[in-house]
C-alpha cells in the first residue's frame, strides 16, 4: 500500500442557478415555518385603556337577551369545543364544580365555584396579566323567556382601573361572538 496518496475526491461546484434555487427553497421554508408558527401563537386580547371616570369601578352588570334558550347558552359557555368555536381561540374547560378552565389560549383562567344546569355559572376568574393570586367573581344567571333567554351577568371584585378594558372585552370577546355563534 502506498502512503501519501489519496484517491481524488470530486466535489462538484454548484452552478449559480443551483445556488439561487437552493436559497429560494430555504427562504420559502422559513416563510412557511414562520406562518405556521404565527398561526399557532394565541392572538393577544386587545387592551382597552381606562377612562379617568371609571378608574375606581370594580364591578360590571349586563342584562343581555339571546335568541336561544338557557340550555344552549349554558352549554356554549361550559363546552371547550363550543367555546373555542365562538371565541376563535383554544379553550380547556372542566365543566363541573371546582373544575378549572383556561380560555382564549390561556389568557383567562379560573375555577367554577357553582354550576346549576341551565341556570347559573359562578366562576373565580382572572386574566393572566393580573398579579398572581388576584381573582374576581363572574356570575352568569340564565333566565328563560319562552324559547329565548336573558343572561343577567355580573363581574365583581376586579382591580381598580380594569373597568373599561373588561367592559370592552366582555362585549367583543363574549357577547358579540356568542350571539353570532348561537344565531
Amino acid at each position: 500500500m502506498k502512503t501519501g496518496t489519496h484517491p481524488a475526491v470530486f466535489t462538484p461546484v454548484p452552478t449559480r442557478r443551483q445556488v439561487i434555487a437552493g436559497m429560494a427553497v430555504a427562504l420559502g421554508s422559513l416563510l412557511v415555518d414562520s406562518r405556521v408558527w404565527a398561526r399557532a401563537q394565541p392572538v393577544a386580547m386587545q387592551q382597552k385603556p381606562a377612562m379617568e371616570a371609571h378608574q375606581a369601578r370594580t364591578s360590571l352588570h349586563y342584562d343581555i337577551d339571546f335568541k336561544p334558550g338557557s340550555q344552549r347558552i349554558y352549554e356554549a359557555l361550559l363546552d371547550a369545543k363550543q367555546f373555542a368555536a365562538f371565541s376563535g381561540l383554544p379553550a380547556e374547560i372542566d365543566p363541573k364544580p371546582g373544575g378549572a378552565f383556561s380560555l382564549f389560549g390561556g389568557q383567562i383562567v379560573g375555577r367554577h365555584i357553582e354550576l346549576i344546569a341551565n341556570q347559573r355559572i359562578v366562576q373565580a376568574w382572572r386574566p393572566t396579566h393580573w398579579d398572581a393570586g388576584v381573582y374576581s367573581i363572574v356570575r352568569f344567571e340564565l333566565k328563560p323567556r319562552g324559547s329565548e333567554s336573558t343572561l343577567a351577568f355580573d363581574h365583581i371584585g376586579f382591580p381598580a382601573g380594569e373597568f373599561d378594558h373588561l367592559d370592552w372585552g366582555w362585549h367583543h370577546h363574549y357577547w358579540e361572538p356568542l350571539k353570532k355563534f348561537l344565531g
